[in-house]
């Protein structure tokens, strides 16, 4: 699944990792994109030791990796702004795609509290919808998700073509061994968790002032998935 940054999509991780049938990967082209980049990021040394800075090693394994007895699904949470210029499209080709989208202002005020100066690039938007445009794929609004969490995983399961189970709606608290080695710095909220949260009622967040050129920047790339978006029957609306 093609996410933005983390909360989120963690969650929506987990949900796939409780499944009996299904393993998941942590956003396995991390170190490729930190090694590429040379940015700063929180355990930046951490995660570039823990996997190969290879997109193609990765992907090469992805395809092709035996899965283990009784597993039928294997799940990759990957962040569109991994994928840079350099990465071969086409690699992706033997993989189905799903796409998670978040409202961009809510997505710059969660970002900015890690990393204080986030560029488009880094939120992912562009790429998320030259991915969308090169492959398709269902499209599921976080806010959704959240609002109705097992209507909306239902919707994503059946454009996949898998079967809903409804050991995606909950699961244990606290750190699994498929997260990544920067999994403290970004999964506090995740590793509390034992279900999809609702939303916080009320407005979106404050937004520094600062940032409205860059959110002004994300919406096209926002609104263009959005009008692609699984239609998801939310209660009380």
């Amino acid at each position: 699944m093609w996410s933005g940054p983390r909360t989120v999509s963690t969650a929506m991780m987990r949900a796939w990792e409780n499944r009996p049938d299904a393993v998941v990967a942590d956003e396995p082209l991390y170190a490729f994109y930190l090694s590429s980049t040379g940015l700063d990021h929180p355990a930046r040394d951490e995660v570039i030791a823990s996997q190969p800075v290879s997109w193609r090693a990765v992907l090469s394994s992805l395809a092709s990796a035996p899965l283990p007895d009784g597993v039928t699904i294997s799940y990759a949470k990957h962040m569109t702004h991994h994928v840079l210029p350099s990465v071969d499209l086409s690699a992706f080709a033997p993989f189905r795609h799903a796409f998670l989208i978040r409202d961009p202002r809510s997505l710059l005020a969660s970002y900015a509290r890690v990393r204080s100066a986030p560029t488009l690039s880094d939120l992912g938007l562009r790429q998320q919808a030259r991915l969308f445009a090169e492959f398709g794929g269902p499209v599921i609004d976080s806010s959704d998700l959240l609002a109705a969490p097992e209507t909306a995983l239902r919707a994503l399961c059946a454009a996949l073509g898998v079967p809903f189970s409804a050991s995606m709606l909950s699961w244990p608290a606290g750190p699994r061994s498929s997260d990544g080695v920067w999994a403290p710095h970004w999964y506090d909220s995740v590793w509390r968790s034992t279900g999809f949260a609702p939303a916080r009622p009320g407005p979106p967040p404050a937004l520094d002032p600062a940032f409205e050129p860059l959110l002004a920047a994300c919406l096209p790339y926002y609104e263009k998935l959005r009008e692609n978006k699984i239609k998801i029957d939310i209660p009380n609306e």
